[in-house]
């Protein structure tokens, strides 16, 4: 992929030296959370929780601590306020080469997604309003609660945020065998897709909605939802290639790497056996099937996943 020299996004917050950034909150898949990328973590997997110990211990450790006048609540609100907050929270010579490129690369790819989405907007008469992209390492906070490593990259409606831990992107190519500049920046592109759903309405319905739905009627809902924003990701992709983006093989990339990330492949890969009414993302077949109708087409009309079979 064909990234460097081009424009970089100003909407990135790179948290990924903050100390404080961790928090307590609701999770961020539970009813009214996130949208995240699937980790490969089991069947009804959401992301990291806290067991009834470890709550007992924290709360333990805040009443000795109120006990000795200092109250903790205020020293971790302490590290959200003041100054420009989160962005660029690292600290003076403490990035690696490493990190720089790859924020390099995150608002590379955010830039791209943005005049994507602006030109699409635009010609319908819309506004687009762009998201922010977070970095963080291991934990932080968001609108849609506590984030740690384990839920994987994901998109809070309550905020417009983007949430990703880039070492995924390790994980991606280790766990998944999914590597290449063009499959990570599928998992932005995915992730933006979502937000494009949120300015669009999608996500509130969808929220709305599966509160008076059943697990498996909220996870076939869920997939659909997952497969549009394949699809939205499929649409940035084709603009990419227009503008002469893309290597050769970069599309057999992101083609993978949504392959790996099926719920099925997921499955069979953790267990051994796949349990079709938990998918809640897509069977690897649908997600590199609607990212190609995205690719394929560059039309909004064409990612329609909630009329007909998907």
């Amino acid at each position: 992929m064909e990234w460097k020299g081009r424009r970089q996004s100003d909407n990135v917050e790179d948290r990924r030296g903050d100390a404080t950034g961790g928090g307590f909150g609701r999770n961020p898949f539970g009813r009214n959370g996130g949208f995240s990328f699937p980790t490969g973590g089991g069947v009804g997997r959401r992301g990291g929780g806290l067991s009834i110990g470890t709550i007992i211990f924290l709360v333990v450790i805040y009443l000795i601590f109120k006990a000795m006048g200092i109250d903790l609540m205020q020293v971790l609100d302490g590290g959200m306020t003041g100054g420009s907050g989160y962005e660029q929270s690292q600290s003076e010579g403490t990035s690696t080469p490493a990190d720089d490129e790859m924020t390099a690369f995150m608002r590379t790819v955010l830039a791209e997604t943005e005049d994507t989405w602006q030109g699409i907007f635009q010609a319908q008469g819309r506004d687009y309003e762009e998201p922010r992209l977070v970095l963080f390492a291991e934990a932080t906070r968001s609108a849609c609660g506590f984030a740690s490593a384990a839920t994987g990259p994901f998109y809070c409606p309550g905020d417009h945020k983007v949430y990703l831990d880039t070492a995924f992107f390790q994980e991606l190519e280790s766990k998944f065998g999914a590597s290449g500049d063009f499959a990570e920046a599928y998992v932005v592109a995915h992730e933006v897709g979502h937000h494009v759903q949120n300015l669009l309405g999608i996500l509130p319905k969808f929220n709305e909605a599966r509160q008076r739905m059943s697990e498996a009627e909220a996870n076939k809902m869920s997939v659909r939802v997952e497969l549009q924003a394949d699809c939205f990701a499929g649409i940035w992709g084709k603009y990419t290639e227009q503008k002469g983006m893309l290597d050769a093989g970069d599309l057999e990339e992101a083609l993978n790497a949504a392959q790996q990330i099926g719920d099925d492949t997921l499955q069979k890969r953790s267990q051994g056996y796949v349990v079709p009414e938990s998918f809640n993302h897509g069977t690897s077949d649908q997600r590199m099937r609607w990212f190609k109708r995205g690719f394929d087409s560059g039309q909004l009309a064409a990612c329609d996943t909630f009329s007909g079979p998907v």
